[in-house]
């Protein structure tokens, strides 16, 4: 699988600072769970409602970009789908998007209709990009045996290519989880790659939930220094879940709105926010947000 290289005119300045050339900081806004077909109309569903949160900062902002966190329509990812629900919505901006596929992808055999729709950047169900100053990382959590082997193979081969410093990687099925599907380790062995390459960032869907951990490594281990902080962000607008399985080391979590991450990836560090929908001040605790510096 050969990496893609994407960079609006903006992300390819080189700004001067400390001394070195550093690339602006890229704004990438991301979920999964996002399109529920049960709505007559598109847009009224909360994929409508957090589509025109991710429309807005891209207006605002040429240089960002979406990441999507599988399980764009449900329930089974057929092509209807993508095209009355999906397409309405946040396929407004499908061209500035980078997916990854979900399970409900796969209820259609090989998640065709997914591959068609999204054609090169769905690449083989993962791919790398670089954004600004970070090298970002799409896998597939949908995958078992050979092909799964062959992802790994292939990842630890792109991790020890890269060139950038800070590297971002995301799939669908969480490693880490307090919601409502039980824990799945299914992506564990990538989270070992993605530690011992100094990787910083993970995010996924799958729960219906927002959820934001302390970095940890591969079993599940506080590691400050070295370990990947982990955010669920299944809050793109298909039906919220409940939180049934409590985890350690959990610092932020929510499941009573809609709402996308928006992250300012800079060049040695980044920076989160929880963007809610609009009409829901108030129904949740503060929106998180903070920051961090990559290893």
């Amino acid at each position: 699988m050969r990496r893609l290289a994407w960079r609006t005119a903006a992300a390819s300045l080189a700004l001067a600072g400390a001394g070195a050339h550093a690339a602006p900081a890229v704004t990438v806004y991301a979920a999964g769970d996002i399109a529920r077909c049960g709505s007559a109309d598109p847009k009224w569903s909360g994929a409508a409602a957090t589509a025109a949160i991710v429309s807005h900062g891209l207006a605002q902002d040429p240089s960002a970009a979406v990441l999507t966190l599988g399980d764009h329509t449900y329930p089974d990812g057929r092509t209807a789908e993508f095209h009355t629900c999906y397409a309405p919505t946040w396929g407004r901006f499908r061209d500035r998007t980078w997916p990854s596929p979900g399970n409900h992808e796969y209820a259609s055999k090989g998640a065709a209709p997914y591959f068609a729709y999204f054609g090169e950047r769905a690449g083989k169900g993962y791919y790398s990009v670089e954004l600004g100053a970070w090298h970002v990382v799409s896998l597939n959590s949908g995958l078992s045996g050979a092909p799964m082997r062959e992802q790994l193979a292939w990842l630890r081969q792109d991790l020890a290519g890269r060139k950038a410093r800070c590297t971002l990687a995301y799939w669908h099925i969480p490693l880490y989880s307090s919601g409502g599907h039980a824990p799945n380790p299914v992506m564990r062995e990538a989270w070992r790659i993605l530690y011992q390459a100094g990787a910083d960032l993970v995010l996924s869907g799958h729960d219906h939930d927002y959820e934001r951990f302390a970095p940890q490594d591969a079993d599940g281990r506080l590691d400050e220094a070295h370990g990947l902080r982990q955010f669920v962000v299944g809050t793109g607008g298909a039906y919220p879940t409940p939180f049934r399985w409590p985890v350690a080391h959990t610092e932020s979590r929510e499941n009573s709105r809609f709402g996308v991450l928006r992250l300012k990836l800079a060049d040695g560090g980044y920076e989160w926010r929880f963007l809610p929908v609009a009409g829901t001040e108030g129904q949740g605790p503060e929106p998180d947000h903070g920051s961090g510096r990559c290893h």
